[in-house]
């Protein structure tokens, strides 16, 4: 072997250590940087999903025209009529009959009870009234040709008319066929 070789080999055995001793910072630092990254995840996670909470909540808060209910509480009659489809729009700008306002002024009288702790029920054969955002909550008869049915008025219901709610016919349902029927009408297919 002569000298040339012997440092040749020497050089070699040197760099394979700095090798390791390099991939060795590296896998040190690629730790840490594993577990920044690893933290500001989780930080960034709890911040995501506090703000995927926070963004599904007002996802799933009520808005009727992008209005929430306390604002549209808050609006005055002509704000809020501006708001409404055209049909509803064109009878409020018209004026209420007197038999609309009677109703609004017995919702009121039953809103201020219920604020005291009494529940009132108002009964009405009024089913073309439209439903405001101050009726939410109250509890109305609406006749719908024989009996008052109760309708509890949600959020969901503003801008909609009382009689949507109370159906005026019942579903058909059929029986079977009666004595005096003929073959062909007592056929009833399977499913």
């Amino acid at each position: 072997m002569t000298p040339d070789e012997q440092s040749d080999e020497n050089k070699s055995e040197e760099l394979e250590e700095e090798l390791n001793n390099d991939s060795e910072k590296d896998s040190d630092s690629e730790k840490d940087i594993e577990t920044d990254i690893e933290t500001e995840g989780e930080e960034i996670s709890q911040e995501k999903g506090d703000l995927d909470t926070e963004a599904e909540l007002d996802r799933l808060r009520f808005k009727y025209r992008g209005y929430t209910l306390e604002e549209l509480k808050k609006m005055n009659m002509d704000q809020f009529i501006q708001l409404l489809p055209a049909r509803a729009r064109r009878s409020l700008n018209r004026g209420l009959p007197p038999r609309q306002k009677k109703l609004l002024e017995r919702l009121r009288r039953a809103y201020r009870a219920k604020k005291r702790g009494k529940d009132l029920l108002t009964r009405t054969h009024v089913r073309d009234m439209i439903i405001f955002p101050e009726m939410v909550g109250l509890k109305i008869g609406v006749y719908n040709g024989r009996v008052f049915e109760m309708v509890d008025i949600k959020p969901e219901m503003i801008g909609h008319y009382l009689g949507e709610f109370s159906l005026t016919r019942k579903r058909v349902q059929h029986g079977s066929p009666g004595i005096g029927a003929t073959r062909s009408s007592k056929y009833v297919p399977l499913k």
